[in-house]
């Protein structure tokens, strides 16, 4: 009764982490900052923009034109003072181009919109509606200095980012997303300098994901045996740990291959069916990054693939509960004829009526189901080193990183299917309640199609 008890528990525990998104996104990110600053009596902007390693991957293919940006970041801004429209205008930029992951550049671009004069206490609404469809960080602030004042504001006075240059590591899940603000400012009684821009090529782009080692293994100084070797052994590492973080459907995997017959051969399919279906996904948002990101961003994706394996759970689950209902159902009928049989013939056993019933599952369209939705959601740092790769003229040592990256994490999730299969045939040769371990193929059912409504019910609200 415990070892069942603590088997359920730890299917339990694992269930908890498979609501939770699989990445940051920290890669795909457009970041916006803007301090609006009442310099005495006169009204600024400071609005920074930190474009991640993917986004400005795809810019610089068109070109990024430090003027162009101001003009547009300017245009896609409203600023309304006492209730009347007031026009914001670049009055100065710069851009810098720091590295980031795997030998890729990130973007920062900073702009001063100058507005207004203000002749009294005024209520400043700001909006900004730029990039308002891309995932990323997005913060306000406000700053009075040089005789003004903040008589109140829904803004704070202090960036919770140092103006995107650390972003805090327990909000990269769930990031700041703040885009208006009203703010009663008292203006000083003469004009303050403007406010000032950093200097953008000592600039150091932000650590935004944790798993960017992964990343760095493409952009070796120099390529040989032992390098390639070491990098591919550290791709397969790196592949396994990301697996263990939240997400890849690690519950799903165990929670199946407990409630049926699993085999270590089920689990060596499921890592198989994780690792093309990862590598596949990586190389189809590198095709979309590179040729249709006119027409589609890659992170935009990302919901919808979300939602694809949330459904395809759901799937699973549904098609494993009510077969193992019908099983269950099937094995009353079956048990109860057989006692009335049993009794008709006082006690004449016939092997006729002693076959076993099949234990139901969904057989090979369940295990790749529940393969392809561990592996549907590719790493970030993956789709990272595919591009880096590409602008390295390194192709095939980007591919190789990205198999053994995908290696990695199926091997992962094929031990906790391998374990999960060994504990399941430990416990059935153990002495446990024999209620309690029929019971179990249902309540693992019951697990996998809980947790396709949680990852299904997260992915919904994302969706566009």
């Amino acid at each position: 009764m415990r070892r069942l008890v603590a088997l359920l528990a730890l299917a339990v525990a694992l269930a908890a982490p498979a609501a939770a998104a699989a990445h940051p996104l920290g890669n795909f990110t457009i970041n916006r900052y803007s301090r609006i600053d009442l310099s005495g009596d006169h009204l600024y902007v400071v609005y920074v923009l930190d474009m991640a390693e993917i986004p400005t991957f795809q810019a610089r293919q068109e070109g990024i034109d430090a003027t162009s940006y101001a003009r547009r970041i300017a245009a896609a801004v409203t600023l309304r003072v006492d209730g009347r429209p007031r026009t914001l205008r670049p009055a100065g930029q710069a851009l810098a181009f720091p590295p980031g992951a795997g030998g890729l550049r990130t973007t920062r671009l900073e702009v001063l919109l100058e507005g207004p004069h203000l002749q009294k206490d005024s209520l400043v609404v700001y909006q900004d509606n730029n990039y308002k469809n891309r995932i990323g960080w997005s913060e306000i602030v406000v700053r009075a200095g040089h005789g003004a004042g903040v008589v109140s504001s829904t803004a704070p006075h202090r960036s919770r980012s140092d103006e995107l240059r650390a972003y805090p590591k327990d909000l990269l899940r769930s990031p700041l997303d703040v885009r208006s603000a009203d703010v009663r400012f008292r203006p000083g009684p003469a004009p303050g300098p403007p406010p000032s821009l950093s200097h953008g090529p000592t600039l150091r782009a932000p650590d935004r994901v944790a798993d960017s080692g992964f990343a760095r293994l493409v952009a070796h100084d120099r390529l040989d045996l032992p390098v390639i070797l070491g990098s591919l052994a550290a791709a397969l590492f790196w592949g396994a740990a990301h697996a263990l973080s939240p997400g890849h459907g690690k519950t799903i995997v165990t929670a199946y291959l407990v409630g049926r017959r699993g085999t270590p051969l089920d689990a060596a399919l499921l890592g198989l069916v994780v690792t093309v279906t990862h590598t596949v996904g990586v190389f189809a948002l590198g095709l979309v990054t590179l040729a249709l990101s006119q027409f589609l961003v890659p992170d935009q994706l990302y919901p919808w693939l979300n939602l694809t394996a949330g459904l395809l759970v759901v799937g699973v689950g549904m098609a494993v509960l009510r077969l193992r209902i019908r099983g269950w159902l099937s094995a009353r009928m079956h048990a109860r004829a057989h006692a009335r049989e049993g009794a008709g013939h006082h006690g004449h056993h016939d092997h006729h009526h002693h076959h076993q019933v099949p234990e139901p599952g969904t057989g090979l369209r369940g295990l790749v189901a529940v393969g392809v939705s561990g592996g549907l959601l590719p790493c970030p740092s993956a789709l990272v080193v595919l591009l880096a790769a590409i602008s390295l003229h390194r192709v095939a040592f980007g591919l190789a990183l990205i198999l053994a990256f995908s290696a990695g994490l199926a091997l992962a999730i094929t031990g906790v299917g391998l374990a999960a299969v060994l504990a399941k045939r430990a416990f059935a040769r153990a002495r446990v309640d024999g209620a309690l371990l029929r019971a179990l193929p249902a309540l693992s059912a019951l697990i996998i199609l809980l947790a396709g409504v949680a990852m299904t019910a997260q992915a919904l609200p994302k969706v566009r």
